[in-house]
């Protein structure tokens, strides 16, 4: 599944970022956030193994769910994203050039971007969806002054400290999606636990509109 069949389907724009995960463990904690309502998992290409931790969760879920690595920094780490069967790509920077072969692959992007000359290259390269990162720490205000000057059909997701405490007022802000790493996994968690705190964070989102 790619971003937009997910979204489809009614499923909130939250993308679990799972830094670190193990591959024996990967279907289990991904199995646990799509049955709480997260359905864009992200497993960060810092992991220890994260095209092998990939392709272990698209062959258990892969058509309930979309798929993606982040930290490529590299065309050679598209590539390999690719090849494990993920669907969307995230880097924490703009770089034309993995842009570019993301989607030659067919991949969505997500390219990090912090100031407006990185946010209009991202988009010069193809790019309509945006990570702002650190979000929490540029903060809301940030978000609606950098939209007021985004194409309307760019979306910015915001990551790094926006959680159930913030959606709120980030979405209020513009903010069309979140990414959400450490507040939901962090390793050697049990699965129990992270489809708890992943069904919190849909029931945040829910009620934040």
């Amino acid at each position: 599944m790619k971003i937009a069949d997910v979204l489809a389907e009614g499923t909130p724009p939250i993308v679990a970022i799972l830094r670190g995960i193990k591959t024996c463990e990967a279907a289990e904690i991904a199995t646990a956030l799509v049955e709480a309502g997260v359905r864009l998992i992200e497993v960060p290409f810092n992991s220890p193994d994260p095209a092998g931790s990939i392709a272990a969760m698209v062959k258990a879920l892969g058509d309930r769910a979309a798929f993606g690595g982040g930290t490529v920094t590299s065309s050679a780490l598209a590539e390999q994203l690719a090849e494990a069967g993920g669907t969307f790509m995230v880097s924490p920077n703009t770089d034309a050039a993995v842009i570019t072969r993301s989607l030659e692959l067919g991949m969505d992007v997500l390219p990090g971007f912090l100031t407006p000359t990185e946010a209009f290259a991202a988009i010069g390269a193809g790019a309509r969806d945006l990570k702002l990162f650190p979000g929490s720490v540029l903060g809301s205000g940030y978000v609606k002054a950098i939209r007021e000057v985004l194409p309307p059909s760019v979306r910015v997701w915001a990551v790094g400290g926006v959680g159930a405490a913030n959606i709120a007022e980030f979405r209020a802000a513009g903010v069309f999606g979140i990414g959400a790493g450490g507040s939901l996994y962090r390793p050697g968690d049990a699965a129990s636990a992270v489809g708890a705190r992943a069904e919190a964070l849909v029931a945040a989102w829910n009620t934040s509109a």
